[in-house]
């Protein structure tokens, strides 16, 4: 449901406040919707989507903290986090407290292929899984996730209305607080023939729809990118790529990051792209 345009936000940008209006400040939901954006706010990037219906407040906090109040219909999705994303250790904490349709996700975009990304660890009173195709099983970070898949088609995105997968990673027992580690989740969804693309951003989001509610999230990044051997469907065990013998690294596999020691040369035709400060990958 978080269809983010870039066309329909390139719309918002003529009328609405600028940008750095979220900076450390409170904005009022009122006669129209948050004010749409995406920017930086002390180090982390962040992003605000909300229909015209929706009402409430979005505050951005210290650090990687942020305060959303939601109401009314329509949809709202908001959060901080980085961009571009990838393969990382996601730490968050705070209060999350829904009342109707709602989501708490680690939340992100791909290209090439395009695919729009949800890894729910808490929802309300509608499983976002509804209507999508069950693949498999992600064991991650003490908890059990249901991978789902389904088909946007001439849907908002960032690239423009396009047709899309979406991919869900979604707990089977809610958490709000705790680690995801998204490396984990990549592997597992490729176990389940669903391909990776360049990532975009990636933010810790909150998002309601035609509902109410109130959460206040703290992100942040551990040192981890991904575990050795995440549970794919059926009990099937997966690794992530590992360099070949001869120094070179395979498609999809790590070549640097902070704290990496390993080959940094990518097979042929791969070049090695960086995601972020911790992790590089053969793309």
């Amino acid at each position: 449901m978080a269809y983010k345009s870039l066309l329909f936000l390139a719309l918002i940008a003529v009328t609405a406040t600028a940008l750095d209006v979220f900076d450390n400040s409170t904005e009022v939901i009122g006669k129209r919707s948050i004010p749409n954006g995406e920017g930086t706010n002390n180090g982390y990037f962040y992003s605000v989507y909300s229909d015209t219906t929706v009402t409430g407040t979005y505050t951005n906090g210290p650090g990687g903290e942020y305060t959303l109040t939601w109401g009314g219909s329509g949809d709202v999705v908001v959060g901080k986090g980085w961009n571009p994303g990838g393969p990382m250790s996601v730490e968050y904490s705070g209060t999350y407290s829904p009342n109707g349709n709602s989501y708490l996700s680690v939340y992100g975009w791909m290209t090439s292929p395009l695919v729009e990304y949800y890894i729910t660890d808490s929802f309300g009173d509608y499983n976002p899984s509804t209507g999508g195709t069950h693949l498999g099983t992600c064991t991650s970070d003490g908890g059990v996730y249901d991978i789902y898949t389904q088909t946007r088609t001439n849907a908002p995105s960032i690239q423009g209305t396009a047709t899309f997968q979406q991919y869900w990673s979604i707990r089977q027992t809610h958490r709000v607080g705790g680690t995801v580690t998204t490396g984990n989740h990549y592997s597992c969804w490729e176990s389940v023939g669903l391909p990776l693309g360049t990532f975009n951003y990636m933010i810790l989001a909150t998002e309601g729809y035609s509902s109410s509610g109130t959460s206040t999230i703290t992100v942040g990044q551990g040192t981890g990118t991904g575990s050795s051997a995440p549970s794919g469907p059926s009990s099937t065990t997966t690794t992530p790529p590992t360099a070949p013998t001869g120094g070179t690294v395979a498609h999809w596999g790590q070549c640097g990051g902070i704290g990496y020691s390993g080959p940094t040369t990518c097979a042929s035709p791969y070049t090695c792209t960086v995601a972020n400060a911790y992790y590089s990958q053969c793309l």
